[in-house]
């Protein structure tokens, strides 16, 4: 046991440092990751580590699902939520259910049941992936919004598509008509338990005497609640997380009212997703062997062209969908045409961005070593693995190496009319300026004569809101400004690198206490988190 243990933080430490390099060569990380899940198959004399797969399902996703959920702007989701819609529950059910007879027809000893179930795992593409992927390259706001809504949903949608297919196979029984109607039961109480325990936890957060580590500590129990929650009484557990993480993510500004609680969660969800992702690639990496001598008649070679094949078909099948659904609400519906129309360039990156990942990883592996006699083997589970493994990688891999030359070589621009991102800063820090000098004026100006340092405050607010008026003034008219902020917030990013290296210095010298230097570090983060963003 120490052994594995020790093993898999070795090998954890080793997907770090290709991480490290897919940063320094400007690479997606989570191609790396399934390179590196892929490389670690290889190495000779790897132990088998077996995991229980209801562990795999309960550990990885309710947090991965509900970090999705915290990170998606419900206003942005609502006003786009024709498009999320149709990609979301349609595309996986269509994806699904063609994956499903095409696998049964395709691979000998395939029932239909097992093609869902197939259908269900790779039907939802990643979210993480493709943002990553997309990441400082200048994508339309809509399409990124699109994009994470979908992944936010389809993952609830081809998770319970899974659970149906998957209680089919145990039972040997599936009725399409009985489970339409179970979906939507088991879907919508799951919402319902989702927002009664989002509400309990608002509670909790807002009138108990929480401290940031608290907080921190609830979020990440939150999910695991909910998902248990629901799962006990046979609701979508899925739905309950992604339910009640979009009801928390909306109240966060009640509840999270203090800066450092917001860091705190900031550092504790960004290290544990990234661990989370990271692990599983190194958990398929050590079972990829066992998986390949587990495939029974199959050849290797079979897998991987069951693989391809089906790789194949969700690439084209989702853009198969993609135009129809973009453009044919158009024509039915004056309401749609009245937001500009997408063209061309806004479906193909919608459609070249359906990179599978995690959940879906996460997904194959918690399907069940045997049947529920408890004695016979779940029928061809190390081909529906191996299956999931080469689609992740080729969509992956393919698909994310080759999106950012697809988005630069169609040119792709802004489509809707929503203010840059410096315009929209400066506009945000002039409001709560004015908000600043206002309350200054009103409530404490007798107390300027008193204290000069409130006197100080009053004059920096009244030169930044003057510079702020000027920066807007010319940012609604000068492209050359962008550069300008763009040059000027790398020269600041440079005088804080200094001013970190100078706080230790002074650490090193002992004039000042180690407290006052943490102070004036969050301080230095603060002040870099307004140019860098919070990241995701």
């Amino acid at each position: 046991m120490h052994h594995d243990l020790l093993l898999v933080l070795a090998l954890l430490f080793v997907v770090f440092l290709l991480v490290m390099l897919a940063q320094r060569i400007k690479v997606a990380y989570p191609i790396f990751l399934v390179i590196a899940g892929l490389g670690i198959s290889f190495i000779p004399g790897m132990p088998v580590v077996e995991l229980d797969p209801d562990l795999i399902f309960l550990i990885f996703l309710p947090p991965l699902l509900y970090e999705a959920a915290w990170y998606t702007s419900w206003n942005d989701f609502w006003k786009w939520k024709r498009p999320i819609a149709l990609l979301a529950f349609w595309l996986v059910f269509f994806t699904s259910t063609v994956i499903a007879y095409t696998s049964a027809s395709l691979i000998p000893g395939f029932t239909l049941a097992l093609g869902f179930l197939l259908g269900g795992i790779v039907s939802p593409p990643d979210a993480v992936a493709a943002a990553t992927v997309l990441k400082g390259m200048g994508v339309p706001k809509r399409i990124m919004t699109i994009l994470e809504g979908e992944s936010l949903v389809n993952d609830a949608s081809s998770l319970i598509v899974f659970k149906f297919a998957l209680a089919a196979v145990l039972t040997g029984a599936f009725s399409m008509q009985q489970a339409t109607g179970q979906f939507f039961l088991v879907a919508g109480m799951g919402i319902v338990i989702g927002l009664v325990g989002a509400n309990i936890m608002y509670v909790i957060h807002r009138f108990l005497p929480t401290t940031p580590a608290i907080d921190a500590a609830l979020t990440v129990m939150t999910p695991y609640i909910l998902f248990l929650g629901a799962e006990q009484f046979h609701f979508s557990g899925v739905m309950a997380v992604v339910s009640g993480g979009l009801f928390i993510s909306w109240r966060s500004h009640e509840i999270f009212r203090t800066g450092s609680t917001r860091l705190n969660m900031l550092g504790v969800w960004t290290t544990l997703i990234f661990v989370m992702n990271a692990l599983v690639f190194v958990l398929i990496g050590l079972e990829l062997p066992e998986i390949i001598n587990g495939l029974g008649e199959y050849s290797i070679w079979d897998g991987i062209k069951y693989g391809l094949i089906i790789s194949a078909i969700t690439i084209a099948l989702r853009f198969l969908w993609i135009y129809p659904a973009a453009f044919i609400p158009r024509w039915l519906s004056a309401k749609v045409r009245k937001d500009p129309s997408p063209g061309w360039k806004g479906p193909l990156v919608i459609g070249w961005a359906g990179m599978r990942g995690v959940v879906s990883l996460a997904t194959a592996l918690s399907i069940p070593l045997l049947m529920d006699d408890k004695i016979t083997a779940f029928p061809h589970r190390n081909l529906i693995i191996f299956i999931t493994f080469v689609v992740i990688f080729i969509t992956l891999v393919i698909q994310g190496l080759t999106l950012p030359f697809v988005i630069k070589l169609i040119k792709l621009k802004e489509i809707d009319n929503i203010a840059r991102s410096e315009e929209q800063q400066t506009g945000i820090q002039l409001k709560l300026d004015e908000l600043a000098l206002a309350i200054i004026n009103q409530h404490h100006l007798e107390k300027i004569k008193e204290n000069e340092l409130i006197g100080f405050y009053k004059d920096g607010l009244e030169a930044s809101i003057d510079e702020g008026k000027k920066q807007l003034a010319s940012l609604a008219c000068d492209e050359t400004e962008i550069e300008e902020i763009h040059v000027y917030q790398h020269v600041l990013l440079e005088v804080y690198a200094e001013q970190r290296k100078e706080l230790f210095a002074l650490r090193k010298g002992k004039l000042y206490t180690d407290e006052e230097i943490r102070k004036a570090e969050l301080q230095l983060d603060l002040n870099e988190l307004k140019i860098t963003g919070l990241g995701h």
